[in-house]
């Protein structure tokens, strides 16, 4: 059974920082593309970041230089650290683990993240 579970989220105000992680089970971890997407009210899904299995990052426009994803393969955990955070950023984070060629995608739970200004 897969299972991605988000940790981390919260109450914060502007110009603050948080860390979120995902721990992952049930896959072969390291070979898994690992990402975040944030949903937040009346907005579509939006791709927040990713690495890859080898350790290539991506980012959005919108969190570049604000935001960093880093992941862990021992302890299977990919964690994204967000400073200098918008009202705009408040959303729910999700975690995803996405394998190429086999397209296997999974998500977790999701995580409030609220930024008061």
């Amino acid at each position: 059974q897969v299972q991605l579970v988000e940790s981390g989220g919260g109450l914060v105000q502007a110009g603050g920082s948080l860390r979120l992680s995902c721990a992952a089970s049930g896959i072969r971890f390291e070979v898994y593309n690992m990402g975040w997407y944030r949903l937040a009210p009346g907005k579509e899904r939006e791709l927040v970041a990713t690495i890859t299995s080898s350790g290539s990052t991506n980012y959005a426009d919108s969190v570049k230089g604000r935001f960093t994803i880093s992941r862990d393969n021992a302890k299977r955990t990919v964690s994204l650290g967000m400073n200098s955070l918008k009202p705009e950023d408040t959303a729910v984070y999700y975690c995803n683990a996405y394998r190429p060629v086999y397209r296997y995608n999974y998500w977790g739970q999701g995580t409030q993240v609220t930024v008061s200004s």
